[in-house]
């Protein structure tokens, strides 16, 4: 464990020293506002992206504002212990879907529930997280919090979380779709009930800020950053690295954005309805990964938990052929090593607008879209109806399958 926590520093250490880079923008973009400016004109020149822009929804903004007063010093250290916090929280709620710790686990839980932290800091979306001062992991915590505790044991809180993590910032509005894919409809409701409230709030005490955002900068995505750059992580940008200097053509993104998101959140239910709540939210934060326009490296979690499911998978299935057995593994260590070396921590791929020209430099630029359409396919479903651990973890199994629905639907062939 020890080794892997210096393996950790290292990584680090040896990464690109981004120094709070988007704290800073936030904060002198909440400054800017403090002093009467409108929110969404504030720009700041970068020399790889050309202009950065606040592109936060307004309810972001209200939340950040306040930390304007502080010393960004300070701010920095809140947001880091913040971050710090939501991974060790996070990584123990994954354990607990897990026979890892609760079940056929041979080592303390205390070393297994260390190292599990130390391999977590090691990914880089937690690493791009920290050295940017990105929000991701507070989004993280609100999506694992419903989508794990609240929405399968039906509290009535279920779906506050995603709606907030929406209201906050979009990417976690696919969540919303993943309820109603799953058929969780009150969940659903509430969800898109508290993203409304929220919204709603922020246009009362911003209105005009509000206004803009939502009929004008939300569609502007160029204020975002380059799509053809090779930290834009998803079924767009991997198109526009290959299409650059010209736009890629709209008509067959938004084809493979169907068709990606249809068979992704087909999975995803299935999932649900064999009980399987962490791989069925794990693939809708692939889906939604691979569908927006724009997808950061410091936005794609959802490698950590997909490799949970195909460890907890390989080690709980006593009759899995060797070869399957084998398969899982050699996936389960694929994906983490893809996530923690990383698409732009350890490579200069250069500031100029330019196509891809080779096979390697195609899988190297798009490394994690082709991981996550890889394990969109193949990431298998527990069937937890009657898992241990699911009736140590709530007193019942996580989640009742739909009436009528086949029990063989939790396995993958």
């Amino acid at each position: 464990m020890a080794l892997a926590c210096l393996a950790a520093a290292g990584l680090y250490r040896l990464g690109t020293p981004h120094d709070f880079f988007d704290l800073k923008i936030y904060m002198r973009a909440m400054r800017w506002w403090a002093a009467g400016n409108p929110l969404y004109d504030y720009v700041q020149p970068d020399h790889v992206q050309g202009e950065l822009y606040f592109t936060y929804p307004p309810f972001a903004a209200l939340l950040l504002r306040p930390f304007a007063a502080l010393p960004l010093g300070v701010t920095a250290a809140i947001f880091t212990a913040l971050t710090l916090f939501a991974v060790v929280v996070t990584t123990l709620w994954l354990l607990d879907q897990t026979d890892f710790v609760a079940g056929r686990g041979r080592s303390p839980a205390w070393f297994v529930a260390g190292l599990a932290v130390a391999l977590t800091l090691a990914v880089e979306s937690i690493r791009e997280t920290i050295n940017f001062g990105q929000i991701n992991m507070l989004l993280v915590v609100l999506v694992l919090a419903d989508l794990l505790f609240a929405v399968p044991r039906g509290s009535r809180w279920a779906g506050v979380g995603v709606g907030l993590a929406t209201a906050l910032k979009l990417f976690p509005g696919i969540f919303l779709v993943y309820l109603l894919a799953a058929r969780r409809w009150r969940a659903a409701a509430v969800g898109g009930a508290t993203t409304a409230a929220a919204t709603l709030l922020s246009a009362a005490l911003a209105p005009a800020d509000s206004w803009r955002f939502w009929t004008r900068e939300l569609w502007a995505t160029g204020r975002v950053g380059r799509t053809d750059y090779t930290g834009n992580q998803s079924l767009y940008g991997l198109l526009s690295r290959l299409w650059v200097p010209e736009e890629p053509n709209r008509l067959l993104w938004l084809t493979l954005v169907v068709a990606v998101a249809g068979y992704g959140l087909w999975r995803a239910a299935r999932a649900v309805r064999a009980g399987d709540a962490l791989t069925g939210l794990t693939l809708a934060g692939l889906v939604g990964a691979l569908i927006s326009p724009i997808t950061w490296p410091h936005h794609i979690y959802w490698f950590i938990p997909a490799v949970v499911v195909l460890l907890d998978t390989a080690q709980r299935t006593p009759r899995l052929p060797r070869r399957r057995l084998a398969a899982r593994i050699a996936l389960a260590g694929l994906t983490y090593l893809g996530a923690v070396y990383g698409v732009v921590s350890y490579h200069d791929w250069g500031f100029a607008p330019e196509p891809t020209d080779s096979p390697m430099e195609f899988v190297l630029r798009n490394l994690y879209v082709l991981l996550a359409l890889l394990l969109l396919a193949t990431l298998p479903v527990r069937d937890r109806r009657t898992s241990p651990t699911s009736l140590k973890s709530a007193g019942r199994p996580a989640y009742v399958g739909l009436p009528g629905t086949d029990p063989r639907c939790g396995t993958t062939r």
